[in-house]
């Protein structure tokens, strides 16, 4: 056993003060439960790719012939 593990005989809720009913633990389970199962499901949003990192900015953008355009044709479209 590891030493930051707990015996399974070990109760995983336990009462500090007062003398709640049964019906009270129920409740105070049922939400906890809910709860971890909450954070269990919800995922982490899916992060959108940088601009930097996009694969159409190493394309070309199509020359125009005209004034200036030889400046803009390095420049990202």
């Amino acid at each position: 056993m590891s030493e930051g593990s707990v015996p399974p005989s070990a109760p995983a809720l336990r009462v500090v003060r007062g003398e709640p009913t049964a019906a009270e633990l129920a409740a105070v389970i049922v939400v906890l439960t809910a709860r971890a199962g909450q954070a269990a499901t919800t995922a982490a949003p899916d992060r959108v790719p940088s601009v930097w990192s996009a694969r159409s900015r190493q394309m070309r953008q199509p020359l125009w012939p005209g004034h200036g355009a030889w400046r803009a044709s390095a420049l990202p479209g």
